[in-house]
């Protein structure tokens, strides 16, 4: 009798456990309609811009202003991007090219390798430096334009590439040390040490170890520097005044001046200089996103 109670006992929690999963089996399953529908509102609000400035580019002038801003040009030509082409539009692109990989190549570098001194590092020489970078966080890039001035007035780099590319190294260093540096702390030490016993060096772990490692979060401070320096406005409108010396946020301003009322080729220029971004995302994407989401997996 205890045998057919026990096992009936068994039976009825093994009911109940099925019946409780197939709750929350079903639980999962629902959908989340007000989520779908936010995403999808969200979706349209970014791709409306996008699609209009694409079918814009292709329209000629006549075409703009005579039809629907939305309808898709009926005779799509690529004259605006031949115009844009031909108004320098090269030398600019050559000149932001060259100002960002002169920017993040060396901010990526001395990130690295500031921020692995400071979490591999002791002494209160480490520690104030970590206190130095954070507050270069606190520091609005506006409130220094005026001592970048001068300081490059005096070092005689003004109207030079340079003088884009050193304001944009300091300022790109003080938040990626603070990434890199909590990517490192999630590195085990028993890795480090194993390494330490085959008789490898501080350099050794840090490029053959530890670079590996946090490659996600390198590639994501390399995107986001990247952007910052390639969409900057600030310092090639101070420090910069020679044409052959603009950069594309520059000379997209100079060419709302110059094509005024041509609508079309201002938007076909938008397009030419955004294209690189989305190359770049293209091209690093899964690392980008493996960076980005490397917190939510702990």
């Amino acid at each position: 009798m205890a045998l057919v109670t026990e096992t009936g006992t068994s039976r009825g929690t093994g009911g109940a456990r099925q019946e409780q999963a197939a709750g929350k089996g079903s639980g999962r399953q629902t959908p989340n309609v007000l989520g779908g529908l936010g995403g999808w509102v969200w979706l349209v609000l970014i791709i409306l811009p996008v699609y209009y400035v694409v079918i814009t580019s292709l329209k000629n002038q006549s075409g703009f202003f005579g039809s629907n801003p939305l309808a898709p040009p009926t005779d799509p030509t690529l004259a605006n991007y031949r115009t844009v082409l031909e108004a320098d539009f090269v030398q600019y692109f050559v000149n932001s090219v060259i100002v960002t990989l002169g920017s993040v190549i060396p901010a990526v570098a001395v990130s690295f390798m500031a921020a692995y001194a400071v979490v591999r590092g002791r002494g209160r020489i480490i520690a104030s430096a970590h206190t130095l970078f954070l507050l270069g966080l606190a520091i609005p890039l506006q409130a220094t334009i005026i001592p970048i001035y001068f300081m490059i007035t005096r070092a005689s780099l003004y109207d030079t590439l340079l003088a884009l590319i050193l304001p944009s190294i300091a300022f790109a260093i003080p938040i990626s040390v603070l990434i890199l540096s909590n990517f490192l702390r999630d590195v085990p030490r028993e890795l480090f040490e194993s390494m330490r016993l085959d008789g490898c060096s501080e350099f050794t772990m840090m490029w053959r170890l530890a670079l590996p490692l946090v490659r996600p979060a390198v590639v994501t401070i390399a995107i986001y520097n990247a952007l910052n320096v390639w969409n900057g406005f600030l310092f090639p409108l101070i420090l910069t005044q020679s044409p052959d010396k603009r950069v594309l946020p520059l000379s997209l301003w100079a060419f709302q001046d110059e094509f005024t009322v041509n609508i079309p080729a201002v938007l076909a220029a938008v397009v030419l200089s955004t294209l690189p971004l989305v190359v770049l995302y293209a091209l690093a994407r899964r690392q980008l996103v493996s960076g980005l989401t490397a917190g939510f997996n702990k």
